[in-house]
């Protein structure tokens, strides 16, 4: 899996994001062209290299006309869905611009759609959420992890006024990600950089059997004496996400065992891939179950979802867990009894073991009128007459 690696020791802004992917390899004409899809007039970008302690690195410079005015959510997220772009960049930087005006309106006590984006430009705001997303895209990025965010201290001036930094909508968006400590008097992190990351990565801190390959550096504008103002992206491959598992669980007392069943069709509906509940003890003495259920880390919202929607209970625990896996493939077999579907399973030693499958095997008993354990002894024997020991050519 293609995975892209965030390094936000000095803040993130979108510019910066720009930067790093523009020296990363995407080429400055291709990304012009996908925002001309825009059909948005008098915007200019251009690039120069500049240096930052000594780390060379790429800044991306966003010219836009002057009094370009201001958009609301609404006339953005038309303008996005209306352009020529794909539907996936469409749809990501859509919901960025979602969770930027949600966070602006927290803070402001009003409603999304009452947001106008005069803190950035609208115009610089497009500029960089459309192309950050587009670039990612172009370097073929399938998931996205980020570091802790660095977010620096001090005052900014902002429309509104003089306000702490980080800004209270920098705050919102972070909400519930790992902070870095920051004694740098500055603004690192802007609204439009933390929009930008809570919204497109997936993981965070750097996810096991990480290999980079490539790496690019994108300037932001302010120059310090302490650190390189710089945002990394470091590109490389990476394990499946389905490696990345959640147990989620639950305790009932007063359900119907009626309810079980479909309490496990929605569970495996919704990506569970193991649902088992197991008799306890409540409080008070009264017998009890345990729903547990083993899924995708991903998935974790959407398993609570029907817990809720299919149970009686009122909430839910959950925590990631590792797992170890043999390596695996789906797939049929051609038998004496028929074609049934098998899974080939890998053990440790090389050899490869191949398994018929329950629900394929009860189906051949049923046509032939034969016991399922026989159909699947059978079956088990003959397609694992002498296992196969791979070697290396």
């Amino acid at each position: 899996m293609r995975l892209a690696y965030l390094d936000m020791f000095s803040g993130v802004s979108g510019d910066m994001l720009l930067g790093a992917c523009l020296d990363a390899g995407v080429p400055l004409p291709e990304l012009e062209e996908a925002l001309a899809l825009l059909g948005l007039g008098g915007i200019r970008l251009s690039t120069e290299r500049v240096e930052r302690h000594g780390i060379a690195a790429t800044r991306c410079v966003v010219e836009v006309p002057d009094g370009a005015g201001q958009r609301g959510l609404a006339e953005i997220l038309d303008l996005i869905e209306g352009s020529g772009l794909p539907a996936s960049v469409r749809e990501r930087a859509g919901r960025v611009f979602e969770a930027l005006a949600g966070a602006e309106a927290k803070v402001h006590d009003t409603t999304p759609d009452r947001i106008h984006f005069h803190e950035v430009g609208a115009l610089d705001a497009i500029v960089d959420v459309v192309g950050g997303v587009w670039c990612l895209e172009r370097l073929g990025i399938e998931r996205v992890h980020a570091s802790p965010f660095t977010l620096g201290s001090g005052w900014v001036e902002a429309a509104h006024g003089t306000l702490p930094v980080p800004p209270p909508a920098v705050l919102e968006l972070v909400a519930g990600w790992p902070l870095a400590e920051s004694r740098v008097a500055v603004e690192l992190t802007t609204p439009t950089g933390a929009a930008l990351v809570t919204t497109l990565a997936e993981g965070r801190g750097i996810p096991v059997g990480f290999v980079p390959s490539l790496m690019g550096y994108g300037a932001g504008t302010r120059e310090l004496e302490s650190q390189p103002n710089l945002l990394r992206i470091v590109i490389g491959d990476a394990a499946a996400p389905e490696d990345e598992v959640a147990i989620v669980e639950c305790d009932l007392d007063d359900m119907s065992p009626q309810l079980f069943e479909p309490l496990a069709d929605g569970l495996y509906a919704a990506g569970a891939l193991d649902v088992h509940w197991t008799p306890v003890q409540m409080k008070k003495q009264r017998p009890g179950v345990t729903v547990r259920v083993l899924g995708p880390l991903g998935a974790v919202e959407r398993l609570g979802e029907v817990l809720f929607a299919e149970t009686t209970t009122i909430g839910f625990r959950w925590w990631p867990v590792s797992r170890s896996t043999l390596v695996r493939e789906t797939g049929e077999a051609v038998s004496s009894l028929g074609t049934v579907a098998v899974k080939r399973v890998r053990r440790a030693d090389g050899r490869w073991e191949v398994r018929p499958e329950y629900e394929s095997c009860r189906d051949i008993a049923r046509r032939l009128e034969r016991p399922v354990r026989d159909v699947l002894a059978a079956l088990t024997a003959e397609l694992n007459p002498e296992p196969l020991v791979l070697r290396d050519e």
